[in-house]
């Protein structure tokens, strides 16, 4: 059995929504997209390749070393979306040097304003060279 054949590729014009979570923390890192092609090079690789419009095809960590080591890979119930535990390789996940690219949180009770509680762990013009 191909285990792309369940996904529902269509429904994203050829994209299924791709989450990583941390494996051993539960923490959410980023949200991108995979195609069957990107999916079919993280089985192989065993580490998270995404798809980006604007990119194309794109091994998570290739310029910088924070690579994704896949844990486990789960579909949900619509089959139109893919949550990868992941081991975060180097701490970061986030192309702006984060840990997470959920590193702004609402202060609705402060001054109603985005506040930054990332952990900057590289500084992504040094890494990017850019």
């Amino acid at each position: 059995m191909d285990p792309l054949d369940t996904l529902d590729f269509e429904k994203g014009g050829g994209l299924v929504t791709a989450i990583a979570q941390d494996d051993a923390t539960g923490e959410i890192l980023m949200v991108a997209h995979m195609n069957e092609q990107s999916l079919r090079e993280t089985f192989a690789q065993g580490q998270v390749v995404y798809w980006s419009r604007s990119r194309g095809l794109w091994h998570k960590g290739e310029e910088s070393g924070n690579v994704q080591i896949v844990k486990s890979l789960h579909i949900d119930c619509d089959a139109d979306a893919v949550l990868v535990k992941v081991e975060q390789v180097g701490g970061a996940a986030c192309h702006t040097g984060r840990r997470s690219c959920f590193y702004r949180r609402w202060d609705a009770a402060g001054e109603g304003c985005w506040v930054d509680e990332g952990v900057q762990v590289f500084d992504p013009a040094e890494v990017y060279k850019k």
